[in-house]
């Protein structure tokens, strides 16, 4: 199967069990926790959590998917949290929640999403020893992603961030979770310790990949394309691994804090490509990737495997 496919059909499954879970909402909070969660989304955590499950253990994900949503309701509770502290009004072409309900109230909204992950996990068909340690793994992975969003902000009043500091915040506030998407489900699939391992590992790596590549869709996809304004994070300086990179190589990147016309976005981009910056960026994403598929010589050859690396490649080829 194409992963394309697969993820269309995994995306379709994930909706119809968030319809049957939450479809029905009885008050205001309800609503407005299931606003974002119905708004859209590629379900990719899910989706992993799918991939991996039926790689330790072919067609385990069909008795424990439910279990799957945790990773889905646990991404949109941050992203909930996420949009207040950056004052979004938009978020998947609607409005966000605390533009409608007020920040209270989407504080709240968020809360109940995290409270139902737990819920979720707990309702699994799956032995009770691994649910005890998914759930275990599931709250660490929250207190690591509130640790690097914490992180994230702190880069904002720094013009020293060091490359290593970048990457650990990447991984705790992107990388984390799809880590512990592919250890979930690969644990209450009945995975050996080296696949677990290795699963939290690999989804890490390719989560931390993934942002790099939005840093780089940021500069490079045009705004047409990306639905975003192309190069806000240089014209806000943000501490991206472009911009410590550009450090590192010599280019001061602060005469491009201003409005940027598309003639001066084409000029910095040719700078950073003279520079070697972009390559060198992309590289570092390229290296993740490889380093994450190495890691799934524990799993056997089957479709999932195969479809675990296609997904990694993914998560950096995509150009919006």
């Amino acid at each position: 199967m194409e992963l394309e496919t697969y993820l269309k059909k995994t995306a379709d499954e994930v909706n119809s069990l968030l319809q049957d879970c939450y479809g029905d909402p009885k008050t205001a909070l309800s609503r407005a926790a299931n606003h974002l969660l119905f708004a859209g989304g590629k379900r990719l955590r899910p989706a992993l959590f799918k991939l991996a499950a039926d790689a330790v253990t072919p067609g385990a994900s069909q008795k424990i998917m439910q279990a799957g949503l945790a990773l889905e309701v646990t991404h949109n509770f941050t992203l909930i949290h996420d949009d207040i502290m950056d004052k979004d009004v938009y978020r998947r072409g609607q409005k966000t929640v605390h533009t409608l309900w007020g920040e209270p109230a989407a504080i709240l909204a968020g809360d109940v999403l995290y409270a139902r992950a737990f819920f979720l996990i707990c309702n699994a068909d799956a032995p009770e020893g691994a649910k005890v340690r998914a759930i275990s793994l599931l709250a660490r992975t929250c207190e690591e992603i509130c640790e690097g969003q914490q992180q994230d902000m702190s880069f904002e009043e720094r013009e020293d961030v060091t490359r290593d500091e970048y990457l650990d915040m990447i991984t705790k506030k992107t990388g984390v979770l799809y880590g512990a998407a592919a250890a979930i489900g690969s644990l209450l699939a009945g995975g050996s310790e080296a696949q677990v391992d290795a699963l939290y590992t690999y989804g890490c790596k390719i989560g931390a990949a993934f942002q790099i590549q939005d840093d780089l869709i940021d500069l490079l996809a045009s705004s047409e394309k990306s639905g975003k304004d192309q190069a806000s994070d240089i014209r806000e300086g943000k501490q991206t691994l472009i911009a410590i990179t550009a450090r590192e190589k010599g280019i001061d990147l602060k005469p491009w804090r201003r409005s940027l016309s598309k003639d001066d976005i084409v000029s910095l981009i040719a700078l950073l490509n003279e520079k070697g910056v972009i390559h060198s960026v992309e590289q570092e994403a390229n290296d993740m990737i490889s380093s994450a598929i190495n890691g799934l010589s524990v799993l056997p050859d089957t479709t999932e495997k195969k479809l675990l690396a296609d997904l990694a490649w993914y998560f950096i080829k995509r150009d919006y």
